[in-house]
């Protein structure tokens, strides 16, 4: 039987993608292995965002190439070969074959071809199919999953690839996200992340406006999975709506992870963000006045050409302000193609890092603030399953703390499984987790 290894890197959105593929090629009879040795085809969903994420590709590829067998089959696909095609080909040699994103249409046939020893080209590029849901093949755990509902995007923000390497934005139909959802409670999720570039944007290519809102009511309406987690969402397109809409219903948590990247309106301005300081503090207080108990995530990217200490001291400034629940900081990098790679000013990369450390190092002394509050508190968690820290304790997540990127639940006592939502009273915090027992 032909079988695939494969590895997924870089964000939630590239897991979707990689699941589809998984479904695709199963559909075809190319299964799951579960471990390299005993595949036919080794696969590399890539991601080519950032020249780190560029390199870390770069360097499983070369792994998994000296360790594969003369009989294996490498297949590379994903940004970093939208983003890099003719190169990569030429580079690589030890890729058998090559293929963009979106690669679903196309990767069957040719995987088979492949393996038959029948191919005509290393590179192909696939169609989008944004409309049309590919069989899915999830991956563990199986009570959490991610919702794609956009390809692409339109915000042409000047350190960004995105719309070079994803297009521009194409929305799935309400009809066709549903379907996705209902399949997924029935396969047993119990949390739902939509996910896109920006969700706000949702609806817009189509209707010139968005239709997020739509969506949610007929999610709501169509399934009974009890969280629904709303991620990455562009400030400008946090609106009343969607507040008061959250507001009504519990099933959309409390949560929102909303990119403000800066607070200088200079820096902003030089992002080609479309938005102020004052509009970002006009926007958290707008939150919290709709849902007080809301926990909010953002993203800040540091070291930005033409910043300066002083645009450092708003961002520390900012941030003891609203006191965001959960931020992360990033370095920023040139990025070959992007507008801001080519802007006076350049930080050093030891500039960058001890900024970004700064950032670090204030925002935690808030976190572990925003954490104490919930001491005393009864939340409740989603169990993840044994803790990687300690066989004796139990490892989930409130509806304040999303998947993969904020901390965690420590259960300290009581029984319970993967997949159930318990109720926990926290009786300790720390600078991002918290820990209880089941009552």
């Amino acid at each position: 039987m032909n079988t695939v290894y494969l590895i997924s890197l870089g964000c939630a959105k590239n897991l979707v993608d990689s699941q589809y593929v998984l479904g695709v090629l199963a559909e075809a009879g190319v299964h799951p292995a579960p471990e390299v040795a005993t595949a036919s085809v080794l696969l590399i969903n890539t991601c080519g965002f950032l020249q780190a994420a560029v390199e870390e590709g770069i360097d499983e590829i070369l792994r998994l190439a000296g360790d594969k067998r003369p009989e294996q089959k490498l297949v590379v696909f994903g940004c970093l070969v939208e983003r890099y095609r003719e190169e990569l080909v030429t580079e690589l040699p030890e890729v058998d074959l090559f293929f963009g994103v979106e690669p679903y249409t196309v990767i069957a046939a040719a995987v088979g071809a492949l393996l038959a020893g029948g191919i005509s080209s290393r590179l192909i590029l696939g169609e989008n199919i944004t409309t049309a849901q590919p069989p899915r093949l999830l991956t563990a755990p199986r009570h959490r999953a991610y919702l794609k509902i956009t390809e692409g995007c339109d915000n042409r923000c000047s350190y960004c690839m995105i719309p070079a390497i994803r297009g521009p934005l194409r929305s799935r139909t309400i009809d066709d996200v549903t379907r996705e959802a209902v399949w997924l409670e029935r396969q047993g999720v119990r949390e739902l992340s939509l996910i896109a570039q920006d969700l706000t944007a949702f609806g817009r290519d189509r209707a010139g406006h968005s239709e997020l809102a739509a969506l949610l009511d007929t999610l709501i309406a169509h399934t009974s999975i009890p969280w629904i987690r709303l991620l990455y969402l562009h400030p400008r397109g946090v609106d009343d709506t969607l507040l008061a809409q959250m507001a009504a219903a519990p099933r959309l948590l409390p949560y929102l992870d909303i990119p403000i990247q800066h607070a200088s309106d200079r820096i902003l301005e030089a992002m080609n963000r479309r938005y102020d300081r004052a509009f970002i503090e006009g926007m958290v207080r707008n939150i919290r006045s709709f849902i007080p108990d809301v926990s909010l995530r953002t993203t800040l990217l540091m070291g930005f050409p033409g910043e300066e200490e002083s645009d450092v001291d708003e961002v520390v400034a900012l941030l003891e302000k609203l006191r965001f629940d959960h931020v992360g900081v990033f370095s920023y990098s040139n990025e070959e193609g992007a507008p801001s790679a080519h802007f006076p000013g350049q930080c050093s990369e030891e500039e960058k890092e001890r900024r970004r450390d700064r950032v670090m190092v204030a925002q935690a002394k808030i976190s572990s603030a925003r954490q104490k509050a919930y001491v005393g508190q009864t939340l409740d968690v989603l169990v993840e399953g044994l803790s990687a820290e300690s066989d004796l304790l139990l490892e989930g997540r409130s509806i304040y703390q999303a998947p993969e990127v904020d901390g965690c639940v420590y259960i300290n006592e009581g029984a319970a499984a993967p997949g159930d939502i318990v109720r926990v009273r926290i009786d300790a915090a720390h600078t991002y987790d918290l820990a209880g027992g089941v009552v």
